[in-house]
């Protein structure tokens, strides 16, 4: 068993993952193999040009918290604003399509034939440290926890309260053990064994596991994020986006952004895993865009980030319309992405902003 999981073998991990390589025993590489996104001294770090001044803009906090509790913001949705609809997930899985359920947030239910996959799973009312603070969910996780097919992997980006929740990961063990694995980022498998969970995977960008079954590869790709929670973890976890692939030629081929802004790494994700059949980018909680572009892309730019991993197959909406965490309406951002699929000449078809609840199923595409 490798130092950062807890499951299936990975054969394709570096060596330097696969045993400590510092006297202290943390599995950091030396200096001359560290990663540039691997701080020296331990944690992480967005390494790209565009974001340089990321870690200084964070700390301006205050002032976005300053100004969100002394201004007017705009109103929460209207009841019915926010349709939610029945869920068309297959049992217990797919045999031969794709089919993609948007329960909210960055949660969705990923079904591959053979495969069930949750991202980002929060059924929580609230995502908050204390669950009597923090923002509200404006509508409710729908299908119901309990109501899942079962589950053999997760697929998490980051700590942050509203895509890691404590009540949603104790469910969905107690339910399904160690039939469920978890894949993550470096620097999970404490947070998770503090919890009872021993299935879990750690990767870092670029790495790759089986999935369950030996149909899929899953995939740690980058993304421009940070993670905290608490006052003293900044960045001591990774975050990250994944791709599941198929072993075989002609299986589905799908992305998940997770939580990221805008960065030029995504053409790498294209050009080493791409296109996809379908593709889950986030399009909401970016105001004031001054503070927030650095760890959320607006609309605009999550159409952009589709063209960069390959502009193809269906692209679907996530991180909106769920809970309000920014300054923006909360129904704008579909609009914004509705305007800027057509100013960029993309097909309507292939956009499927989804209520909560529903189900697409998606084609995989020919391939040559």
């Amino acid at each position: 068993m490798t130092e950062h999981e807890r499951g299936p073998i990975d054969r394709e991990a570096p060596a330097h993952h696969e045993r400590p390589a510092h006297p202290a025993g943390d599995g950091r590489p030396p200096d001359r193999e560290r990663p540039a996104h691997h701080r020296a001294g331990g944690g992480f770090r967005n390494p790209w040009p565009e974001a340089a001044g990321d870690d200084a803009l964070r700390k301006r906090f205050r002032e976005v918290a300053w100004e969100w509790f002394t201004t007017s913001l705009p109103p929460d949705p209207a009841p019915g604003d926010l349709p939610v609809v029945e869920s068309d997930f297959a049992r217990p899985h797919s045999d031969d399509e794709l089919r993609i359920t948007w329960v909210g947030h960055a949660t969705f239910l990923i079904q591959l034939p053979g495969l069930n996959v949750l991202t980002d799973p929060v059924w929580a009312p609230r995502v908050s440290p204390v669950s009597f603070l923090g923002s509200k969910r404006l509508v409710a996780a729908s299908p119901a926890l309990d109501a899942l097919p079962p589950i053999q992997a997760v697929l998490i980006s980051h700590d942050h309260y509203d895509h890691l929740d404590v009540p949603t990961v104790r469910g969905l063990h107690a339910r399904l053990g160690d039939a469920l694995t978890w894949y993550t980022p470096l620097g999970y498998r404490d947070w998770f064994d503090k919890l009872g969970v021993e299935r879990v995977v750690e990767r870092d960008w670029w790495q790759e596991t089986e999935a369950p079954g030996g149909a899929y590869r899953i995939v740690a790709a980058p993304a421009r994020h940070w993670t905290r929670r608490t006052p003293r973890g900044t960045n001591r976890r990774l975050w990250c986006s994944w791709a599941l692939l198929p072993t075989a030629p002609g299986g589905h081929r799908v992305y998940f952004a997770g939580d990221s802004g805008y960065g030029t790494f995504f053409r790498e994700v294209g050009e080493r895993y791409g296109p996809f059949d379908a593709s889950m980018i986030p399009i909401g909680a970016y105001e004031p865009r001054w503070f927030m572009k650095p760890a959320h892309m607006n609309p605009e730019e999550a159409v952009r980030v589709y063209a960069d991993v390959g502009g193809t197959g269906a692209f679907i909406p996530s991180h909106w319309g769920t809970f309000r965490l920014t300054f923006e309406p909360p129904l704008e951002p579909p609009g914004l992405t509705r305007a800027a699929w057509k100013g960029a000449g993309l097909p309507g078809k292939d956009l499927r902003i989804l209520r909560h609840g529903e189900t697409t199923r998606v084609a995989a595409r020919s391939r040559s």
